[in-house]
C-alpha cells in the first residue's frame, strides 16, 4: 500500500471516530448549510450530521482509487499519479476540514463557518490547479471536451490556462479571510469562468490545430 493511500485511509478513519466521539454531545437538529452570511439556514438530524462527512469521505476515496483503473488511457496517470494521490489526501483533509467546523459550531462554538472555509477553499482550489496542469490525457480528470481528448496539443494548452485559472480563484479565496461572502462569491465566478473559458479555448485551439494540418 502507498503511503498516500495510508495517509488517506487514516485522513478517513479519523472522520467517523470524530464523529463517534461527538455523537453523543449534539443536539437533536444540526445546522448543515450555511448561507453568503456565515448563518446557518439548513439542519438535518443528528445521525446525518455526525457521520455524512465520514460516509462521503469513505465514498469519494474508494472512488478515487478505482477511477484510474476504469480508464481507457489508465497509463497516462503514471505521468501525474504522484499529484493526483496527493489531490485524494487534500479532498479529504479539505472534508475532514469542514466535518471539524460543523461539528464544533453544532457544539456551541458560534463563529463566521464561511470565514473559516476560505483558506481550505483557497488551498484546495490552488492545488486543484496544479494537478490540472499536470494532467495528461485522461476520462475522468481535468477538463474532459471532444476537443481536448482527440488533440494532445489541444489538451496540454486547455490545462495550462485552466490550471492557471484555478489557482487564480485559489488566491481570489483568501479574500474571504477578511471578506467572507465576497470571498466566497468572487472565487466561485472565477471557476465558472475558468470552466466556460476552458471549454471556449479548447474549441478554438482544436480548430487551429486542424488548420495547421
Amino acid at each position: 500500500m502507498k503511503k498516500m493511500q495510508i495517509v488517506s485511509l487514516v485522513i478517513v478513519a479519523l472522520a467517523f471516530l470524530i464523529g463517534i466521539y461527538a455523537y453523543p454531545l449534539l443536539p437533536e437538529k444540526v445546522a448543515s448549510h450555511w448561507g453568503f452570511d456565515g448563518e446557518a439556514d439548513g439542519y438535518m438530524g443528528r445521525d446525518f450530521g455526525a457521520f455524512f462527512v465520514p460516509v462521503l469521505s469513505l465514498a469519494m476515496l474508494v472512488l478515487f482509487t478505482v477511477l484510474p483503473s476504469l480508464d481507457p488511457l489508465r497509463k497516462n496517470y503514471e505521468s501525474f499519479r504522484a499529484e493526483y494521490d496527493i489531490f485524494i489526501v487534500a479532498m479529504l483533509g479539505f472534508f475532514l476540514y469542514i466535518h471539524l467546523l460543523t461539528l464544533r459550531y453544532n457544539l456551541g462554538y458560534q463563529f463566521n463557518l464561511v470565514q473559516f472555509l476560505a483558506p481550505a477553499f483557497a488551498a484546495l482550489f490552488f492545488y486543484v490547479g496544479m494537478l490540472v496542469g499536470k494532467a495528461k490525457q485522461n476520462w475522468f480528470v481535468g477538463i474532459r471536451t471532444p476537443w481536448t481528448l482527440s488533440n494532445e496539443v489541444v489538451w496540454t494548452k486547455t490545462h495550462k490556462l485552466a490550471g492557471s485559472m484555478f489557482k487564480a480563484a485559489g488566491v481570489v479565496a483568501l479574500l474571504g479571510l477578511v471578506f467572507p461572502a465576497i470571498g466566497l462569491i468572487a472565487s466561485v465566478a472565477v471557476l465558472l469562468a475558468a470552466a466556460v473559458a476552458s471549454v471556449v479555448y479548447s474549441y478554438v485551439e482544436f480548430q487551429k490545430q486542424k488548420k495547421k494540418k
